[in-house]
């Protein structure tokens, strides 16, 4: 006979599964995105008041104003940035910690994850536990000139959308890496990527529309 345990492992496994056919049918068709997305659960990392929604594709507030991405916009990064097994990932924009754990998932070999707001940043920590093995969380100017010093990345991923691309971000790509971000305009915000093959210069292609929000320069004056 099955037990309380048994019972809440199988809701949990139907409502996974539902939440990544829903993603399906909204276009998301990277296989290890969905995967991953299956895997960590959003309602671990979306505030307590708001985890009944953690499996609807919406976005979620957060404090000091910021959003928890929706799971498709999340996706379409995921997707864009082309992960790979071991490859050594900045990310600009920590939030919940949620897109953290699913870059962990995707087999970052490591993941240095930067938050403006301490506040934040700390709890993101405490979500991600274990998984703190592969990835550090600090808080800090993710688009200051100094994010990226001294360091070079495999992938770029900045978790909002940006005026201009800030140039020391591209320079801190490595060979074969990827950057990327969403980028406002006067046609709204769109998914760019920067790809770099070898010593080539940077090439850029723009994806579709995203809603994103916009990220913000400078450390957050709130703990």
């Amino acid at each position: 006979m099955a037990g309380p345990d048994d019972a809440a492992g199988l809701s949990r496994a139907i409502g996974s599964a539902a939440f990544v056919l829903a993603l399906r049918e909204r276009g998301v068709r990277d296989t290890a995105v969905l995967r991953a997305m299956e895997q960590v659960p959003r309602e671990h990392f979306a505030p307590a008041p708001l985890r009944e929604h953690a499996r609807r594709d919406i976005a979620l507030p957060l404090p000091q104003g910021q959003t928890m991405t929706a799971p498709s916009v999340a996706a379409a990064m995921l997707g864009a940035l082309d992960m790979r097994p071991g490859v050594r990932v900045l990310e600009i924009g920590t939030g919940s910690g949620y897109v953290t754990a699913l870059l962990v998932r995707l087999g970052a070999g490591h993941v240095r994850s930067l938050e403006r707001y301490p506040g934040l940043a700390r709890a993101a920590r405490e979500r991600l536990g274990v998984n703190l093995n592969d990835a550090t969380v600090e808080a800090a100017d993710g688009l200051g000139p100094d994010s990226a010093e001294r360091h070079s990345f495999d992938r770029i991923l900045v978790n909002g959308g940006v005026a201009a691309l800030p140039p020391h971000l591209p320079a801190a790509l490595k060979p074969g890496g990827r950057l990327v971000m969403g980028l406002w305009s006067g046609r709204g915000c769109r998914l760019v990527t920067i790809a770099r093959e070898g010593e080539a210069p940077p090439a850029r292609l723009e994806g579709p529309a995203l809603r994103l929000g916009p990220m913000t320069p400078g450390r957050g004056r709130v703990s």
